[in-house]
């Protein structure tokens, strides 16, 4: 379990690097770099900031995008607020380290305290390793200067689709995630940056809905038998 935990806390904090990269290519002081991962620590959340603001986007704009996009940890903070049942005093400072990855690792172990352990090793190992890449990648931007010449501009969202694309599971998943791109892709050239991403949100909804719709006409497993 230890180890699961380090290899994912090892295997994701190493991209905090291309953060790094990312953000001093947007424009942002090595500070302001540093203090997002230290403050914010939600990978999704960073690199669609950094993203919005690198494409020119108003910086309110921007932040909304993020805080959608961070809004599932405090769905993760429901649950794991249950399994983990930390004392009070504790919660405060756990909820920093609720994200995908020490939810994930803390779900797959069998009690209390292994789910306990889980996510303290992995929330321990992810953040410090997280924070240390970004610092390296944001002075490792500044030391080679345009990031655009070298092709780092890209890092960001490739390292965002490479932890994406294992969560595709299902239908309803990629179809989420298909919808979205189109979204997104075809409203870039025609609004704001950043307000895309955020339109581009609706693609949930849309899809939640229209499997309610049809769930609503297909007829029940009884009434088929019936017939």
């Amino acid at each position: 379990m230890v180890r699961d935990a380090l290899g994912v806390g090892v295997a994701v904090g190493l991209s905090g690097f291309a953060f790094g990269v990312t953000s001093a290519g947007a424009g942002l002081t090595l500070l302001q770099t540093c203090m997002l991962s230290l403050l914010v620590f939600t990978g999704a959340s960073q690199f669609a900031l950094v993203g919005a603001l690198a494409g020119g986007g108003n910086p309110f704009t921007a932040a909304a995008g993020a805080f959608f996009l961070g809004t599932r940890n405090a769905f993760y903070g429901l649950r794991l607020s249950q399994l983990l049942a930390l004392p009070r005093s504790v919660k405060p400072f756990a909820a920093q380290w609720v994200i995908d990855e020490t939810t994930a690792v803390a779900l797959a172990q069998p009690d209390r305290r292994s789910t306990r352990i889980g996510f303290t090793v992995t929330g321990l190992t992810l953040y410090a390793l997280w924070n240390l890449t970004t610092l390296l990648g944001a002075l490792g931007a500044e030391a080679i200067g345009d990031t655009a010449a070298w092709g780092l501009d890209a890092a960001g969202p490739a390292v965002f689709l490479a932890l994406l694309a294992p969560m595709l599971r299902s239908a309803t998943e990629r179809a989420t995630a298909g919808i979205a791109v189109v979204l997104g892709l075809g409203l870039l050239p025609v609004l704001p940056a950043g307000v895309p991403v955020l339109v581009a949100a609706l693609a949930a909804p849309a899809v939640l809905w229209f499997q309610g719709r049809r769930a609503q006409r297909e007829p029940e497993p009884d009434e088929e038998a019936a017939r």
